[in-house]
């Protein structure tokens, strides 16, 4: 178990205690204790627990805590208080607007134990009445219980991939002499998926067979395609397919119903073999599923996908978090790694100080973070490390340094990190605030959304892609698969604006590199090409856009 893991534990175990309504010096220790924790700069695994109880906000009660977790897994203290804890009780944790003592109070007063009820109560306005509720909390829980509801049974396309490719292969080496291919929302490389799917020519009865010894339960046979659920809550489908139909098959289960429909009426739909025989047919070029989307593409008669953006073609990694800030690794091991890896450059942007809780960058520490960033790039050469922030974008949509410090850096990218319940118009108020800095080069995650977690603020994309345009700044495809944000449906309207992007993989970690192929995904979605893509730029190219 790593620091983090174990900092989560301490982090619940401390709300915990305040729904229970216990001793509240006690939480706040466990809570501190958390943070301390997290921003550890050496593993807790191997410290000796004499060298672990003395230090500063751990001690001996919490370190005796962390040395059963590390060997157990398990903390005694945590495992009785969810025991003891109704499982809609902890479901409402996840609530937006609901912090422990809110859940203490609904469940200890209002005797409200489970989201329905929850839901209930605030449908007929009885929380809003409620002292320390109100009206406005009412709404935001009743949104993120929406939000809840709505994203049950779904998972980012980054949890499915890894079970995708596994399972394809283990139907392919089960039945060699059949076609099987992966298509839906998945093959459309849509960034949550609600169900895997694959088009098959596997005899119907002899797959259900299969899929049962496999453990899988049946949950419906249409007669044209099998329904099928695993124990960890993926539903997949299978649509059965003839060697004459299967390209047929394969295109309409992965186009997007107005792409299909739009294809329908200008070029109607016979049995294929294989989809290539289809656009053949229509005397098209190829479109990969990824981009039947809109109906718009159909029309386009200069229309080429080999052009679009590959991973192949990222030249440098910009936005990672070295463990200045809340990375986990030195500048010199991200460097080294990235050499190894081929890639030209590393724009390193941790945290600014308003992120305290990430261990964000004071000005002194800038200083010093500055300084061996120009030591490193002497030995490195001709690697480069670009002195870079990720700048919050405080609630007034001034930036969290001077402009004297923000002029210290290589590149400036703008992030809202804090105070995410807003309406449209204070976001688009802090944002335009950073737009309209002439320090900023890169709006960092436009929207704050988290997938399946955190739904998104809401702005107005195409003011903000025109007010980018007329400063020059660039927009960020955040590649860390619980945010793709910008959303690759304002990709088109960027590129027609003649505003840059960059598929950034927002890295806190070596692992975290690998982010940048699923932010390529959603480039290819929207149309881009490393021409309009700056972390495909070489190093002489990046360094010749800065200076403009």
């Amino acid at each position: 178990m790593d620091n983090y893991a174990i900092a989560e534990q301490f982090s619940l175990l401390a709300k915990l205690m305040d729904i229970h309504g216990e001793n509240a010096f006690k939480s706040k220790s466990y809570a501190s204790a958390a943070f301390t924790i997290e921003k550890l700069k050496v593993d807790l695994s191997a410290i000796e627990p004499k060298q672990l109880f003395a230090i500063k906000g751990i001690g001996e009660s919490v370190g005796q805590k962390i040395v059963q977790l590390l060997q157990t897994g398990e903390m005694d203290v945590l495992k009785e208080l969810i025991q003891q804890t109704p499982a809609g009780v902890l479901e409402m944790m996840n609530i937006k607007g609901l912090g422990p003592k809110k859940i203490n109070t609904l469940w200890k007063d209002l005797h409200i134990s489970t989201i329905e009820a929850l839901e209930a109560a605030c449908a007929s306005n009885n929380i809003a009445t409620q002292k320390g509720f109100g009206v406005k909390t009412q709404e935001k829980i009743l949104g993120s219980i929406n939000f809840i509801k709505e994203s049950k049974g779904k998972f980012l396309y980054a949890q499915t991939e890894a079970f995708m490719e596994a399972f394809t292969l283990k139907l392919k080496e089960a039945f060699p002499a059949a076609q099987v291919e992966p298509t839906g929302a998945y093959r459309r490389q849509l960034e949550v998926i609600d169900q895997l799917e694959w088009v098959v020519t596997i005899d119907k009865d002899e797959l259900r067979s299969h899929l049962q010894r496999m453990g899988l339960r049946l949950q419906e046979d249409t007669g044209t395609k099998l329904v099928m659920q695993t124990e960890e809550g993926f539903v997949l489908s299978f649509h059965q397919a003839t060697n004459d139909n299967f390209g047929t098959i394969l295109f309409q289960t992965s186009s997007s119903t107005e792409f299909l429909e739009a294809w329908q009426a200008a070029h109607g739909l016979d049995a294929q073999a294989s989809e290539t025989t289809i656009f053949e047919a229509s005397q098209k070029p190829f479109i990969p599923a990824y981009l039947r989307e809109r109906k718009s593409i159909i029309e386009q008669t200069n229309f080429d996908a080999s052009g679009l953006l590959q991973t192949s073609q990222i030249k440098g990694l910009i936005h990672s978090h070295s463990n200045w800030s809340d990375g986990a690794h030195t500048l010199e091991e991200m460097a080294h790694e990235l050499i190894r890896r081929g890639f030209e450059y590393l724009v390193i942007s941790d945290h600014s100080k308003a992120a305290f809780y990430a261990n964000g960058l004071s000005e002194e520490r800038i200083k010093q973070q500055h300084k061996l960033i120009d030591d490193l790039n002497k030995q490195l050469a001709p690697f480069r490390i670009f002195k870079s922030i990720e700048c919050d974008i405080l609630a007034d949509g001034t930036m969290d340094y001077s402009d004297e410090v923000l002029a210290s850096f290589d590149l400036v990218i703008a992030s809202i990190h804090s105070n995410l319940d807003m309406e449209e118009d204070k976001a688009m108020q802090r944002l335009m605030g950073a737009i309209t800095n002439p320090h900023v080069h890169i709006m960092g995650h436009l929207t704050g959304r988290r997938l399946l977690r955190r739904p998104s603020y809401p702005i107005d994309h195409k003011a903000i892609i025109d007010a980018c345009a007329a400063h020059h700044v660039a927009i960020e495809i955040n590649a860390a698969p619980e945010r793709l944000d910008m959303d690759w449906r304002w990709i088109a309207y960027a590129l027609e604006k003649g505003v840059l992007l960059s598929v950034n993989p927002d890295a806190h970690s070596l692992d975290d590199f690998a982010n940048i192929k699923y932010g390529v995904l959603v480039a290819q979605k929207g149309g881009l090409t490393a021409a309009n893509n700056i972390s495909s730029f070489s190093r002489a190219k990046f360094e010749a856009w800065l200076g403009k």
